[in-house]
């Protein structure tokens, strides 16, 4: 597979032979990425993707020359323009980045000073890059802001990164990376975290910007939709060597390699659910794992676990010396909806819709202001503060980060037994013996409890939240965003355990996600959320197979294909963020009607 022919008279941007990258690990140098060869012509996008652990992001890091030189060793040949990277020296390699070589990282919250304006430092690239002055460098900072869909770019040129949501922060990026006009753009995953809407943005941007400046792109990603929708040609990463290669359009009508085979068969396909009632099993990237989960056969129960009913919560934005109230937040506006024993009911929307605060406000994790919450026989929000942790044994929460969940100092074991021990149901060696079980039923073995949470990926650590969820019984689990950032091998196997997990104790779930294609295989029922109140709701079948409202319609139509025959369409999706949810102290907002659009099928009347 590494064997290429050059065209001498158009040489690529990027001419990539031969690259191996090692890790000091226990005193040997254990590879990563093993001699892989490959090229980017100019103009031209080439994608690389496979699963975490692949070498992709390794990939990327060593052209960049990002890695901890005393950690790390890289060889082979890394030529940009005709300039081998590997052998500049520090000085003439920090010259190269930024100005012929940029790259755009996942998390672009990580990457931005947080202490300064989102303005300055995208000035500050091209002061480092150029010969320009600090008002030239503003003016063409806010001219970058425009080209990436930032609306008053110029107003907006002293606001910092927490003042904007994470679609716009990585539009922020983009304009940063195209700055001093590179001739290659690195994206490693910018899209992963993002919402379907937001995604989608993204990508039409980065077509039109490639257009109009004709700069290379290597996209690094897992999500093969997204491949198909960007790609011309794609490279596929196993275990740190490129196993296939070829133009976008060929791999995935024909793929030769059984891994590239498997990985777009795991890809959850919008509409694959047509006709079907119940949620479906996920096919799975990799066969040794198939009989880890049961066939799923099963029909929610009538017995009802939560109703809510009219919910609203607010957040008061505070300003000026004396701390007053100058806003509120309508977070959640007169939600309301019910589940039942063995069903999943999933909410859906963009960032910032409300999904989450709705989650946390019906386990009081924030206060609501309004409504009513039952849970298991709780009336939730009359509850004095100090019985709350009794509630809290009957739904228990699932975070879309498990690492941020656990406590880096304590073991597995401690984290895991805590729920069970703090709600009194046994004694220390019951808990060891139930957690060891769990364990076991999430696919992990009872020996792992006595490691600490770096010590796994993040598809174990999620498994491991699972079952410290499990560990005091509860009849509701509100899973918020818990796949959103797997790769599709182990979203799939954290979905089938969920729907296992379902079948076998018969839970209840709040699905939280903004993934379409998930929701659809995962749900019973749906509401589709915005600003803070359902736009609709209804079973998984009515809402998908006839969504009346044009929200609903627009999330769907964003959704990445893998099918490349679309790579030159648009969806022309609005780059317009959501609507400020910040209302005036004294506003009241409207009582919203909703009418029926079929059985159990409800649309708000705009």
């Amino acid at each position: 597979m590494n064997s290429l022919t050059r065209d001498a008279d158009n040489p690529p941007v990027l001419a990539v032979t031969n690259l191996t990258t090692s890790f000091l690990i226990n005193e040997a140098w254990c590879p990563v990425v093993k001699g892989i060869s490959f090229d980017v012509p100019r103009g031209q996008t080439v994608a690389i993707v496979g699963e975490s652990g692949s070498g992709k992001s390794v990939t990327s890091l060593s052209i960049m020359r990002l890695l901890d030189a005393a950690k790390s060793k890289t060889v082979g040949s890394v030529v940009l323009e005709g300039k081998e990277l590997l052998s500049l020296g520090e000085e003439d390699m920090r010259r190269t980045r930024g100005r012929k070589l940029a790259m755009i990282f996942q998390e672009p919250m990580t990457s931005l000073n947080p202490i300064f304006p989102i303005g300055r430092q995208i000035s500050e690239a091209m002061l480092c890059h150029g010969d320009m002055s600090p008002s030239a460098a503003k003016e063409e900072a806010i001219r970058l802001l425009e080209k990436v869909r930032i609306a008053n770019a110029a107003n907006r040129y002293d606001e910092f990164p927490h003042q904007f949501s994470g679609g716009m922060r990585q539009r922020v990026m983009i304009a940063m990376a195209l700055a001093a006009k590179p001739r290659l753009l690195i994206a490693d995953e910018p899209t992963t975290a993002l919402d379907v809407t937001v995604q989608g943005q993204i990508l039409d941007l980065m077509r039109i910007l490639q257009e109009e400046s004709g700069t290379s792109i290597l996209f690094i990603t897992h999500d093969m939709g997204v491949v198909a929708e960007i790609a011309d040609k794609t490279l596929v990463m196993y275990k740190g060597q490129i196993v296939e290669e070829g133009p976008s359009s060929e791999l995935f009508a024909k793929p030769r390699h059984r891994y590239s085979r498997a990985l777009l068969s795991a890809v959850p396909r919008l509409g694959a659910m047509t006709g079907k009632p119940s949620p479906a099993h996920f096919p799975l990237l990799h066969a040794e794992a198939a009989n880890t989960v049961a066939p799923y056969h099963h029909t929610p129960r009538p017995t009802k676990v939560l109703e809510v009913k009219n919910l609203v919560t607010r957040f008061a934005v505070r300003s000026g010396f004396f701390n007053r109230v100058a806003g509120v937040v309508h977070a959640v506006q007169d939600v309301t909806f019910d589940i039942h024993e063995g069903e999943t009911l999933s909410l859906v929307g963009e960032s910032g819709c409300g999904k989450s605060t709705t989650g946390r406000s019906i386990l009081r994790m924030v206060e609501p202001i309004a409504g009513a919450v039952t849970l298991d026989g709780y009336d939730v929000l009359r509850l004095e503060r100090h019985k709350t942790r009794t509630m809290r044994r009957s739904a228990q929460m699932i975070f879309q980060d498990p690492f941020a969940s656990f406590n880096p100092r304590l073991r597995i074991e401690t984290a895991v037994c805590e729920p069970f021990l703090e709600h009194a149901l046994g004694t220390k060696n019951q808990a060891r013996e139930k957690a060891a079980t769990l364990m076991e039923r999430v696919g992990l073995s009872p020996d792992m409890l006595r490691r600490y949470p770096h010590e796994f990926s993040g598809g174990q650590r999620q498994r491991i939240s699972i079952a410290r969820a499990l560990m005091v019984d509860p009849k509701l689990i509100v899973a918020d965003e818990c796949v959103s950032a797997l790769d599709v091998s182990i979203k799939a196997q954290v979905c089938n355990l969920l729907l296992e997990l379902q079948q076998s104790y018969n839970l209840a779930f709040l699905f939280i996600s903004h993934d379409m294609a998930v929701v659809e295989r995962m749900s019973h029922r749906v509401a589709v959320m915005r600003l803070g109140e359902i736009m609709e709701i209804g079973t998984r079948q009515a809402v998908f197979e006839n969504p009346h409202h044009e929200y609903t319609r627009t999330l769907m139509s964003a959704v990445p294909v893998p099918d490349p025959t679309r790579r030159r369409q648009r969806r022309d999706l609005s780059t317009e963020e959501l609507k400020n949810p910040i209302r005036l102290p004294d506003y009241s907002a409207p009582k919203r009607q909703y009418r029926s659009v079929g059985q159990d099928h409800l649309v708000i009347v705009d």
